[in-house]
């Protein structure tokens, strides 16, 4: 065979080699689709309970292998693409693979997934992935970064024993607290009860650093040597239950510093809170180097204020029995005291104003999620729809005020306003089967209507 005669040879094998995988890749691609289709039918349906076994993950496990983690990913995925056609077609069709959708469903919706999935085109994963970090649920794929929204990934190796004793950990937690609790509100609890702080109910149970921006509202918390950016939500369950430690004067050029800041508060609920002034910008924020810093002398340095005063804090603890106050919950352990009339917005430090929550009914309230009404003496919670706590409730009306809430949030807009804005457009028949973009419109033409026109809030 003639050297030309071999490089025809060769050049056949690789192309027919290469048609092969991507008609694999094609096939693959629509498979993952019926499979998550069919997992999420089979999920609904109970098939693992009829068929004996203990659990959908260990049915899912000895029929394709996959790890639970894996299973719960895939049922994410299939639920997420009942409503995005367009990419569900996609997947289908082999124009999209499995993992691109995977990322691509954590910020589509139904508005916007045509450009997402435009965005997509000729990227790998690891290129999604750092597209899709950094935004929220119905973000655009040309929308800033916001560095709270980004998910961060923590990986271990570790030896059997330490792997068992992590485990049971997590289930004695998850059993102590009486909630079906996600990794990260398990990892946060237990997170809490390592760094237990002061043991005096006049202090709370464990002290963070979170330094927040006085122009922007923004918070990060300071964690080994770093700032690390949080929700807004974080910043309002600081001012719940913190320290204040006043103006920090930061050091000379060059130092070194972590902080940077002017002016600091020490929460200890959810972190010690470093707030700021118009002269103290945090580092990483956009307002670094808008102002000038002035530094003020020692002698005039403001002695820590703690809010809520310690001994108003026991004798709430002691009235709630030191339990999470949210009908149903059970969790009495590392307890925060929540201001009912916010504190960040003027709320009293009564003990009328103040409650016992659990850190995740308290982070709740701060996402929107759980609605919190009236005083301590005649408290009332409710569903994001409006409807009493523990009533059946309506899912995609949760998910619409929720993302609503969000989306106000990052606008800029106060918690309480948002809360007064949605409590009216909840009163809206217009608006009752709304979807996420009609109820923003409608909370922005409230929002900045001026009151004297009118008391409604329907567009």
């Amino acid at each position: 065979m003639t050297t030309a005669g071999v490089a025809v040879v060769e050049q056949s094998e690789w192309l027919v080699a290469h048609e092969a995988l991507s008609r694999l890749a094609k096939e693959r691609a629509a498979a993952e689709a019926e499979e998550g289709r069919w997992l999420l039918a089979a999920l609904r349906s109970a098939a693992h309970v009829h068929l004996g076994y203990g659990s959908f993950s260990e049915y899912v496990e000895r029929l394709f292998g996959h790890k639970p983690r894996s299973t719960q990913e895939r049922l994410r995925v299939a639920e997420a693409l009942e409503q995005l056609p367009t990419m569900a077609q996609a997947l289908a069709q082999g124009t999209l693979h499995w993992s691109a959708v995977r990322e691509l469903t954590r910020v589509a919706i139904a508005e916007n997934e045509r450009a997402w999935i435009e965005a997509a085109r000729g990227k790998t994963v690891r290129q999604l992935e750092e597209l899709v970090a950094g935004k929220r649920p119905g973000d655009d794929p040309c929308s800033p970064h916001q560095p709270d929204a980004r998910r961060h990934v923590l990986r271990f190796e570790v030896a059997p024993e330490t792997f068992a004793l992590f485990r049971e950990a997590l289930t004695a937690l998850r059993r102590s607290t009486q909630a079906a609790l996600d990794d990260d509100a398990a990892l946060l609890a237990m997170a809490r009860h390592v760094l237990g702080g002061p043991r005096e109910e006049g202090r709370a149970s464990y002290q963070v650093v979170l330094n927040v921006c006085a122009e922007c509202g923004h918070g990060q918390q300071l964690t080994n040597g770093e700032l690390v950016a949080v929700g807004d939500e974080v910043v309002e369950m600081a001012q719940c239950d913190s320290q204040h430690l006043g103006r920090i004067a930061p050091p000379p050029s060059g130092a070194g510093s972590a902080l940077g800041s002017d002016l600091v508060h020490e929460n200890d609920s959810n972190g010690a809170h470093l707030g700021g002034h118009p002269d103290a910008p945090i580092p990483n924020c956009a307002h670094v180097g808008t102002s000038s810093v002035r530094r003020p002398r020692a002698t005039q340095r403001p002695r820590a204020t703690q809010s809520p005063p310690p001994a108003l804090r026991r004798a709430v603890l002691l009235r709630d029995q030191r339990r999470c106050r949210v009908p149903g919950c059970r969790n009495a352990r590392y307890v925060d005291v929540h201001h009912i009339a916010l504190r960040s917005e003027g709320g009293p430090n009564q003990a009328d104003n103040l409650l016992t929550l659990c850190g995740v009914h308290h982070r709740a309230s701060h996402r929107g999620e759980l609605l919190i009404e009236g005083s301590s003496s005649g408290i009332r919670f409710r569903h994001a729809d409006g409807r009493a706590y523990g009533e059946s409730v309506e899912p995609r009306a949760i998910d619409v005020y929720t993302k609503t809430f969000g989306a106000l949030r990052s606008l800029g807009f106060r918690e309480g306003e948002i809360r007064a804005a949605l409590a009216k457009l909840r009163s809206e028949s217009a608006l009752r089967a709304a979807t996420a973009e009609q109820l923003l419109r409608a909370a922005l033409a409230c929002l900045t209507r001026p009151r004297a026109r009118s008391s409604s809030c329907s567009p």
